[in-house]
């Protein structure tokens, strides 16, 4: 059992893995550098609605790059500081995350096949690509319904309580679908909508009001693509994990 469960999750993990990557740096990460560059001052948002004589002037707001190279020693930056990470090196690291996180992710999924299985539930690679439906829901976009995915340099609440929110509602959530996919009693369904519901009557920690220096349009595409790469993801883990276990089904433990 412990192996076939090993098994699934490394196998799940490493498909998740590699996806997530891959659909990363093809859609998503031009925008986190997009935001960072607005967060340095390296671009201004509305810059580009200035006359063109004033457009030198818009762009001041970025000493560091502005003076970098000038040869005033007064006012020039260490080289050591103004030196950004290696493009290798950042995107290395940025794999060597996603592996984590969703080999991580993958263990708890099959961990919930083990569950499943006490009660008599056959995993599938279709059932695994329900659970994989239900692990996106779980830490993806019920908790995104109050805290969407944010760029570099966009003003957020306090993050002890964002953190805090966030964990209650992916507890609430997935109880909620363990009751309606296992239980499935009346009084059961009714606290499942309670446990659905209450994280979002309670709300999301929010600012008093918005802000920020990245655009808006850079924000929603963001949040819509993170969001579109966690399904696939998600899906396929889900599969890949079902698959696999299935296939492990008259594996000695």
């Amino acid at each position: 059992m412990i192996r076939k469960m090993l098994t699934s999750a490394l196998a799940a993990g490493c498909a998740a893995w590699l996806l997530a990557a891959l659909l990363h740096f093809a859609f998503v990460q031009k925008y986190i550098l997009l935001a960072e560059d607005y967060e340095t001052g390296a671009r201004v948002h509305f810059a580009g609605l200035a006359a063109p004589e004033s457009s030198a002037d818009a762009a001041e707001p970025a000493p560091a790059a502005a003076q970098e190279g000038t040869g005033d020693a007064t006012i020039s930056m260490p080289a050591e500081a103004s030196e950004p990470p290696s493009t290798l090196t950042r995107n290395l690291w940025t794999a060597v995350f996603f592996g984590l996180v969703y080999v991580g992710y993958a263990i708890f999924l099959v961990a919930g096949f083990g569950l499943a299985r006490i009660y008599g539930k056959v995993i599938t690679a279709r059932e695994g690509l329900l659970w994989g439906l239900a692990g996106y829901a779980v830490f993806q976009i019920v908790p995104a319904m109050g805290l969407a995915p944010e760029l570099p340099g966009v003003p957020a609440a306090d993050l002890g309580a964002r953190q805090i929110w966030w964990w209650g509602t992916a507890i609430s959530t997935a109880a909620a679908l363990v009751l309606i996919g296992y239980v499935q009693r009346p009084a059961a369904l009714g606290l499942a909508v309670i446990l659905l519901a209450a994280p979002h009557v309670i709300g999301a920690p929010e600012l008093e009001g918005f802000g920020g220096i990245v655009p808006p349009e850079a924000a929603a595409a963001f949040a819509s693509r993170v969001l579109g790469m966690g399904l696939a993801v998600w899906l396929v883990m889900g599969w890949v994990a079902g698959y696999v276990w299935a296939k492990g089904a008259d594996t000695p433990a």
